[in-house]
């Protein structure tokens, strides 16, 4: 049976065949690796065929070799100089582009100065652990749609960190994320199709916010230990993201207008730009955040340039407020644990349920429209204000009349007969 090896000499791949009762081996110009042996394995499958057909033509696929003369054949039904232009592609292909490592190195230089650190970290962990492992020394043109689908099976099969599940579909999407960016940026620079061509994202489940009850929030509040008591106040009354509260500084708290200005960030203690332009924005101070921020004045305004601080006068860091102040929290109130980002679900329901202006609400939030605002939460406003339409029905009754009532209006009435009819 025919093979594919490796000289131990020098790692080049050959061609190792028998004719009849004749052995003969052929060497290619390509090293080694799981991709070459792939895709020299296709030209094996296409020559062990023509040997069965009795159709093989030494000359024709392998051009130039002095093993030709030891092996001819007289006739061809099938010509074998597509093989003989497969081999050459291959070997020609193979010099045109780098290695996926090399490639990816070149890229992560390019890319990462757009990037938070947090957002560098993520990306290089799962290129030195994920993607190198796996196409680290193929060619980035010979990475086929084929090597990515089955990398995305071995995915799905991976546990996470702690081993106790299995990669989610979004974790998946994220590692993937960056190859796709890798390979289409090669495919671009050295003219050769993408292999992520119709690979779509795996579906991610819909996943439903869980914000407080008003009597939850009370309870937390009043439970939560004093030096969090203002902290959380502001955290549930503004909506503001876990990095732009870490990131609060006194001189973005404008008492006097009673506006906190949003304009930094702290992301994994790193001090950076908000999430999106979008993010930049002013949140109007109700009452109960305004007499909080004073309290918490007294507190760090004169050790910290951080409206909330450590000891140090350092941002809070989020793994330390999470494990230590949040999570016991909770249990103790007995209370389902959740992230602390349901804070800002919780802010943009009471204000829902308050009956406040859906615009005024998504400017408070940093969205640039309204339509996250009513995709995501207007499904809590009926449970938070129990009109489910009673609401529209008191407005007819109050203009038009009582429900029993018959209301005709001629077409001809003017506006003032119909107010007084």
């Amino acid at each position: 049976m025919a093979s594919i090896r490796a000289r131990a000499d020098n790692g080049l791949l050959f061609f190792d065949f028998r004719v009849g009762d004749q052995r003969f081996r052929e060497q290619t110009k390509l090293r080694d690796t799981p991709a070459n042996r792939k895709l020299t394995g296709k030209v094996l499958v296409r020559l062990e065929e023509q040997i069965a057909l009795g159709t093989f033509n030494y000359r024709e696929f392998f051009p130039g070799s002095k093993n030709a003369a030891k092996q001819e054949q007289s006739q061809l039904t099938v010509p074998a100089t597509q093989i003989a232009q497969a081999v050459s592609q291959l070997e020609s292909g193979a010099k045109a582009t780098p290695l996926f490592k090399d490639f990816a190195d070149t890229w992560y230089a390019e890319k990462s100065v757009e990037w938070r650190t947090s957002h560098k970290n993520t990306v290089r962990d799962d290129i030195d652990k994920r993607l190198n492992p796996r196409f680290g020394e193929m060619m980035v043109g010979n990475i086929t749609k084929a090597d990515i689908l089955s990398f995305r099976a071995d995915l799905a099969k991976a546990p996470t960190r702690n081993q106790n599940k299995l990669l989610s579909n979004p974790r998946i999407n994220k590692i993937l994320n960056p190859l796709r960016q890798i390979l289409c940026e090669a495919a671009d620079r050295f003219d050769f199709r993408t292999p992520f061509q119709n690979i779509k994202q795996l579906k991610v489940k819909r996943t439903d916010v869980e914000p407080f009850s008003l009597d939850e929030v009370k309870k937390i509040i009043e439970t939560v230990r004093m030096d969090f008591k203002q902290y959380l106040t502001v955290r549930f009354f503004t909506g503001m993201r876990t990095g732009e509260v870490h990131g609060l500084k006194w001189k973005y708290v404008d008492f006097d207008r009673r506006l906190i200005l949003v304009r930094e960030t702290v992301v994994d203690g790193e001090e950076t730009y908000t999430k999106t332009d979008g993010s930049q924005r002013e949140i109007q101070m109700s009452q109960l955040v305004f007499d909080a921020l004073i309290e918490q004045e007294k507190s760090t305004r004169k050790i910290s340039e951080f409206v909330f601080c450590n000891r140090e006068g350092q941002p809070l860091d989020y793994r330390n407020v999470n494990n230590r102040v949040w999570k016991p929290l909770l249990r103790h109130l007995g209370l389902k644990v959740r992230r602390p980002y349901q804070c800002r679900h919780t802010a943009a329901t009471l204000w829902l349920g308050a009956g406040e202006n859906p615009e005024w609400i998504a400017r408070q939030l940093g969205h640039t429209t309204t339509e996250m605002l009513f995709r995501v939460y207007s499904r809590y406003v009926p449970n938070l204000t129990r009109r489910d339409g009673s609401a529209f029905e008191r407005l007819l009754t109050s203009t038009l009349g009582g429900g029993e009532r018959q209301i005709d209006i001629p077409a001809a009435n003017t506006q003032q007969e119909v107010q007084h009819g």
